[in-house]
């Protein structure tokens, strides 16, 4: 995998992340790849945000995967900072290679590099499979988390 590379998103990594937000079973129900516009002021918010980090992986000049890093400074813990991981998506034609766990590690050191003292992500309750790769990356599953939808 030495032709990859992660960086920052940009403005023009747009339809490359709302395309891999919406190729699973659960994205293709809620993301819309046809109208960019509300993705577009999310962008613009997150890049505005100096505790949001939105992150690609590049194979070459492709973008392949991709995550959300959210910087929490917090009081529990002794005032402990954490980081959320948010949104992990690899390209399909990209699953099965180990990118999904170079992604993963990358976002931890950035964790480390942030000054982060817990890394922490929620994963859809049906996504079985994310569960178990999750837990092979060391993550606990110590928590239960709720939702409720405000829209």
């Amino acid at each position: 995998m030495t032709d990859l590379s992660f960086r920052r998103a940009g403005i023009a990594d747009l339809p490359a992340i709302v395309a891999m937000l919406a190729d699973d079973e659960l994205g293709a129900q809620r993301e819309s790849r046809n109208d960019l516009t509300p993705y577009l002021a999310a962008f613009e918010r997150i890049d505005r945000d100096p505790g949001q980090h939105l992150l690609v992986a590049d194979r070459g000049i492709e973008v392949v995967g991709t995550l959300q890093l959210s910087v929490i400074p917090g009081l529990s813990r002794r005032g402990a900072t954490r980081t959320v991981i948010e949104a992990v998506r690899v390209r399909a034609s990209e699953r099965g290679t180990g990118l999904g766990s170079l992604l993963i590690e990358y976002a931890i050191e950035e964790s480390r590099r942030l000054g982060a003292d817990l890394v922490q992500l929620t994963s859809d309750a049906s996504r079985a499979d994310a569960h178990r790769f999750y837990e092979r990356m060391g993550f606990v599953g110590s928590h239960v988390g709720f939702k409720l939808s405000l829209g």
